[in-house]
């Protein structure tokens, strides 16, 4: 009875983890499973990071440590499947320690035995010695390669992804600032004649939103990749380019309506999707005082834009901007995304207006 139940839970600890790297890695689309060691390690350990960086008092050691989280829990995944598939094996081996020769006459014997089987080592020190046990350390080394090999093109994946992402993101710094900003993004399309250029934008934007939400939804741990540099963030960015979409739509006349409600329409999904996904709820609220309306419109108005009236305005974008900002906020408070200018959990920021000019901007904290 000991032996069928530790050959039991052998079994029950092998399949667990190789169903958990086949759906991590191989199955191209997002699966529930509340108890998977994938879910676990990555969300508990995230909400452990991300509660000494936010103690953190200097910004860059934060973002330093925020920013090793992801690849660091790639490698803690690969680790704790190889052990745990080992560890499965030697509970199997050591139910059938009367097939190995020399006879296995404790756990850490079998372990070991599974872990040069796992890893294909094979020093020859224990054998088997029966047909099933034989056939249990090649189904072991078969397992050990398969998840290897797996995790490998895991890595690939994440990176080419990943890489994908942020090219957008760092093309947007020129146009919207560093965070950026939808109110910037349209100042400086006004300021260089880049109006006619906002249809080619959108829809670049739109692919971009289409291809986060496919591959953020396959592989979850991309949402946790830091952007390469300082003050982007993924987040960050398709709320300034959404924010940009709402005020072409609800304050600007003269503004490409057609490719702002395709990107408009994107962007709303894709938060959607990955604040359902990830468990982040909204609150339903425009996330905007009236008062930094308002300053967005002189901007506005400033760069060249003709604008509708303020009443007008106001209440569409108050109305549209609600059916993405609460989740977008909560979003960007989950990832401690940099705070820019209506995104974010801040009191008192720096936000600049230019490239090279500064001026203090206070936003409410949400």
């Amino acid at each position: 009875m000991l032996e069928a139940l530790e050959f039991t839970i052998g079994v029950a600890l092998v399949i667990y983890m190789l169903n958990d790297v086949f759906q991590s890695v191989v199955v191209p689309r997002s699966t529930p499973g509340r108890y998977r060691l994938s879910r676990l390690v990555i969300r508990n350990g995230w909400q452990l990071c991300r509660g000494l960086g936010l103690r953190s008092g200097s910004s860059g050691a934060r973002e330093r440590l925020f920013g090793t989280f992801a690849p660091m829990a790639v490698v803690v995944l690969l680790v704790l499947w190889v052990t745990g598939i080992i560890l499965g094996f030697a509970f199997i081996f050591f139910a059938l320690r009367h097939q190995l020769n020399p006879v296995v006459s404790d756990f850490p014997t079998a372990f070991y035995f599974a872990g040069t089987s796992v890893l294909t080592i094979g020093f020859g020190d224990v054998v088997a010695t029966s047909g099933l046990a034989r056939f249990l350390a090649l189904l072991a080394g078969a397992c050990g390669l398969g998840t290897i090999a797996l995790a490998i093109s895991f890595l690939f994946s994440l990176y080419a992804s990943f890489q994908r992402r942020e090219i957008q993101i760092v093309t947007l710094d020129a146009r919207a600032g560093a965070p950026p900003s939808g109110v910037s993004l349209l100042e400086t399309t006004a300021k260089y004649g880049l109006r006619e250029d906002l249809p080619r934008l959108f829809g670049e934007w739109e692919k971009w939103g289409a291809e986060v939400l496919d591959s953020h939804l396959a592989f979850p741990i991309l949402a946790y990749f830091r952007s390469s540099h300082d003050n982007e963030s993924w987040v960050s960015a398709l709320g300034a380019v959404l924010d940009a979409t709402t005020l072409l739509l609800t304050t600007v006349v003269d503004g490409p309506r057609g490719p702002a409600k395709m990107m408009f329409a994107m962007g709303t999904h894709l938060v959607e999707d990955l604040s359902g996904f990830f468990h982040i709820p909204g609150d339903g609220d425009a996330g905007v005082e009236r008062y930094e309306f308002d300053d967005a419109r002189s901007r506005l108005a400033a760069a060249g834009w003709t604008l509708l009236a303020p009443e007008e305005s106001w209440t569409a974008f108050s109305r549209l901007r609600s059916q993405y900002a609460g989740q977008l906020n909560s979003m960007a408070k989950w990832w401690a995304a940099p705070p820019t200018q209506w995104i974010g959990d801040r009191s008192f920021v720096r936000f600049p207006l230019r490239r090279h000019e500064e001026v203090p901007l206070r936003v409410a904290s949400r």
